[in-house]
């Protein structure tokens, strides 16, 4: 899940770590696809050695898209998978490995929080179908139209979760996926594939980060591996930067806001549900050719290198004048877990922490001033020092007070800015009451601005007749008030045009209840009252939620640095205590309990699932969920209250959902495990990575000599045929071997009847009790190029700011010569009179020739150069007719080149295709 508005906040304050993906497409000649030859060097100017794919940012947008129509069957799902494999596959080209992770049994401390999520998607599914029958049964009622309501089987998103039969359907599809890829795909030939499906205990990110740290701890592991991730989730970051190598790189998805979403109702777009008027649907293209598509962009992808950002983090993190060693590496970790306190999968953030109101930000600048007293860092290895984050915590406390009156003070002025801002937008739009408004509103003589021809007058008709209704029901309102007098003026509880307004303004919306009010005296008092329901007198009360906390920080940072330290432990409670009572902490944890075992992936869907996806369970293990007779009943409440906890958007809220108690859920299960059939229990069992590679890497003899063999004891990897990686060898139950046909499980996709691909099952290196992973740089390693320069830090020096684009610092610059300026000067005036005309052909036709006697028209229309300076300018000029958008600024795609239009002037060549 990740840490809420973290990339948001990182992204601005450290620019330059974004580089834009350069993407090669597949093209077709006679009607054949010609696929991207990934043999051949990266076109971002970078190789990578290891491509590691979290799936379940993957599976997610591929089985229910928000921007696109989902997928019709679980095929069509699969086919989604494979696709989006491909595209990153192409654009990463990865040389040695690529390794699939999908989240298996998650540890408890994260149960918690998906037990949460899938909740809400139940409830919020509910609401969801109940709002639109509501909605639909009014809007016919005023006689809108609306398409007949489909029967659809709605696509539970909760069966994305280890044990169900979508995901052991998954594990053999990309076990047929990779075994074709390996022999008929080049760019593949050479690499290793890991495939660690979720009958794997542990979540996908940090299945791949235990991966990459047993690795690291190999005496054959090259420490300048360039590794890229691709993952959506802010934490993904950390966990990089947690590794500890110099070249690491995560890829992800580029976040576009307010992207349009169609109405669940209608179909079109520009609304949502609740209001839907059901109006006719308009003619999307002359013919309505494109009536059953939705308009969606091809999501892009945007690089994250964590070593322009271990960059930043040393300017930032250095500090002069330590009564010890400056260590970056330490420092590093340190800034890590200082990022926990804002939040995480495990923890709720520290109320006073808000990562919006640049809490990471205060916290470091208290770090560097503590850092001097504390006599060390914080941490180590993945290990706390909690007497020095005791003062830490108590420099945020004291300021506590202050931090809670300016978060009071900026949510006021940012309201009382806005309301200010709607009246006057309100006050520039309205007019007298008598006059029409929209495409039918009286301009005046002479203005350069002319009403738009009208696109849909039955559309247009009905929003003119239903506000005139509104304003005549509202004037009869008010001449009723007002005693039968229709000369009298408005009433008070009325505008000019005879609208009612509510007690403050018309367009606020009702703010949620906030008993705890954090700006005034007694904050704390009302906080542990209204949250944990017991007084804040009560000492041992609020110790017992501290040391729950100091153990969650202690946990977590383990996690990351050394891998789970116990799959029980779970914060019980639904919110975080204060800093300020971070109080004497030094001997609150000691250690965690050892040798704790995972769920099985039954088990889990019991801890996670409400009853309402019981469907995705054996029959005797669902009735737990809904009978009245269940001793676990109460885990499954059919509502449940959201906190909003000072938010404005529910999902933005606390459930108060019952923490599951292992022992009652292990003791209910207890008497239903005989009923499991032989596929249940093989679906409940535990399972293991999967290796597999094709007949050209060196290591193919050897796994095949082992199947020849029946070799059923462990056999060590041979490092040098395999890159430095190292692990154990273990025959599979149901391999794919070479000269064996590989079942296609997809009806739509042929069988690989010819395979040359081979799989063995993999463990990784195993290391002793107490084993401690070193968070330092390799021996060997080489730090990357600078890419920042001092115009980074300051830029009012006069010097000409010019960042790197991509990953090659010596990358040449695109430049016109002086014959090149001249074609600019005119062709600038040139395109700005086709821009300024309308798009009818006999009126381009004509200012071809008028406007621009004085260059060959021929010329203009093979090449023809211009700067813009607005996205809007760019997409008038493609629509202006046969100009074909071809020119790439500096290796960028042509979204990235809009993107730069917003700020500064753009060059653009566009070849004309007439």
């Amino acid at each position: 899940m990740g840490v809420p508005a973290f990339f948001r906040w990182l992204s601005r304050k450290y620019p330059s770590i974004i580089v834009h993906c350069v993407e090669e497409k597949g093209k077709e000649c006679n009607g054949v696809r010609i696929p991207v030859d990934t043999t051949k060097p990266n076109p971002n100017e970078v190789e990578f050695d290891n491509l590691y794919l979290d799936m379940n940012g993957i599976i997610h947008p591929c089985t229910h898209p928000e921007d696109k129509p989902a997928p019709k069957n679980e095929d069509e799902m699969m086919v989604a998978i494979f696709e989006y494999i491909d595209r990153l596959f192409n654009i990463v080209r990865p040389r040695r490995v690529l390794y699939m992770a999908i989240d298996g049994v998650a540890p408890r401390a994260k149960m918690n929080q998906q037990r949460s999520r899938r909740f809400r998607a139940s409830k919020e599914g509910v609401e969801l179908v109940e709002e639109k029958s509501r909605v639909r049964e009014e809007v016919i009622q005023k006689g809108g139209y609306l398409p007949p309501e489909e029967i659809k089987e709605r696509f539970d998103s909760n069966c994305i979760t280890p044990g169900t039969e979508f995901m052991d359907n998954l594990a053999q599809c990309l076990r047929y996926y990779v075994a074709e890829r390996l022999t008929n795909d080049p760019g593949w030939k050479n690499i290793v594939v890991f495939l660690s499906d979720a009958s794997v205990p542990g979540e996908g990110e940090h299945k791949i980060m235990d991966f990459i740290r047993r690795q690291r701890g190999q005496p054959n592991h090259d420490p300048n591996t360039h590794h890229c991730l691709c993952g959506a989730d802010a934490d993904l970051i950390m966990l990089g930067l947690a590794t500890h190598e110099p070249n690491f790189t995560i890829i992800r998805e580029e976040f576009k806001p307010n992207k349009p979403r169609p109405c669940g109702l209608c179909g079109q777009t520009g609304h949502e549900i609740k209001a839907c008027q059901g109006m006719p649907r308009e003619k999307q293209g002359q013919h309505d050719e494109f009536a059953n598509t939705m308009p969606a962009a091809e999501q892009e992808f945007i690089f994250i290198r964590l070593c322009v950002l271990r960059e930043y983090l040393a300017r930032e993190l250095t500090m002069a004048s330590l009564p010890f060693p400056f260590d970056f590496e330490r420092s590093v970790d340190d800034w890590v877990f200082m990022c926990f306190f804002v939040g995480n999968d495990f923890l709720p953030h520290l109320p006073s922490l808000e990562i919006r109101e640049g809490a990471i930000d205060r916290l470091v600048g208290i770090y560097k001033d503590v850092v001097h007293k504390t006599g060390g860092y914080l941490t180590q290895n993945g290990y706390v020092n909690l007497e020095r984050v005791e003062m830490i915590m108590q420099a945020v406390g004291v300021a506590e007070d202050n931090i809670f009156k300016k978060r009071k003070d900026d949510d006021e002025n940012f309201k009382r800015r806005n309301k200010e801002k709607r009246k006057r937008m309100k006050a520039q739009q309205q007019g007298p009451a008598y006059l029409t408004t929209g495409q039918f509103a009286p301009h005046a003589l002479g203005r350069r601005d002319r009403p738009e021809a009208v696109q849909n007058a039955r559309h247009q008709a009905c929003d003119m007749r239903m506000q005139s209704n509104m304003n005549a029901a509202q004037s009869l309102k008010a001449m009723m008030k007002n005693g039968g007098n229709s000369s009298a003026g408005p009433s008070d509880g009325a505008d000019s045009r005879g609208v009612k307004r509510k007690a403050d303004d018309s367009d606020s919306e009702p703010e949620p209840e906030d008993n705890v009010r954090l700006w005034e005296e007694g904050w704390k008092q009302r906080y542990y009252k209204n949250k944990f329901d017991v007084d804040a007198t009560d000492e041992d009360f609020r110790r017992k939620v501290v040391q729950s906390y100091v153990e969650g920080l202690c946990w977590v940072l383990r996690y990351y640095y050394q891998g789970c330290a116990s799959w029980k432990w779970y914060f019980p409670f639904h919110y975080a205590p204060f800093a300020s009572d971070f109080k004497d902490i030094k001997d609150m944890f000691s250690d965690f309990e050892k040798n704790t075992k995972p769920f099985k992936p039954l088990e889990q869907l019991m801890g996670v699932f409400p009853a309402a996806s019981g469907n995705f369970l054996p029959p005797t293990w669902r009735n737990l969920m809904s009978s009245p007779d269940s001793p676990i009943i109460d885990f499954y409440p059919d509502d449940f209250a959201i906190d909003l906890n000072g938010k404005k958007y529910a999902w933005q809220g606390v459930a108060l959902l019952p923490f599951v108690d292992e022992r009652r859920l292990r003791a209910a299960l207890a008497d239903v495990y005989p009923d499991l059939t032989s596929e249940e229990k093989r679906r409940n069992s535990l399972g293991s990575d999967v290796l597999f590679l094709g007949k050209s890497h060196p290591l193919f003899d050897f796994i095949h000599e082992l199947y020849r063999t029946e070799s059923n004891e462990g056999t060590e990897i041979p490092a040098e045929l395999c890159h430095g990686i190292q692990g154990r060898l273990n025959l599979d139950d149901d391999p794919i071997l070479p000269d064996n046909t590989v079942r296609s499980p997809v009806p739509m996709l042929r069988d690989v009847s010819q395979n040359t691909a081979i799989g063995v099952k993999f463990k990784d290196p195993p290391y002793p009790d107490g084993f401690v992973f070193k968070a330092v740089l390799l021996p060997g390693a080489k730090i990357p190029s600078k890419v920042l320069k001092p115009e980074d830090w300051v830029r009012g020096n006069g010097q000409p700011w010019r960042p790197q684009l991509g990953f090659n610092p010596n990358r040449q610059q695109a430049h016109l010569d002086q014959s090149g300026f001249r074609a600019l000067g005119y062709v600038h005036i040139y395109i700005f009179n086709i821009i300024n005309v309308k798009t009818s052909k006999k009126k381009k036709k004509k200012v071809e020739h008028s406007c621009f006697p004085e260059f060959p028209v021929k010329v203009v229309q093979t090449f023809c150069i211009f700067t813009f300076t607005s996205v809007r300018q760019i997409r008038t000029a493609v629509r202006v007719g046969s100009l074909f958008l071809a020119f790439m600024l500096q290796g960028s795609s042509c979204s990235s080149v809009q993107r730069q239009a917003r700020y500064s002037p753009v060059l653009l060549i566009f070849p004309s295709h007439s």
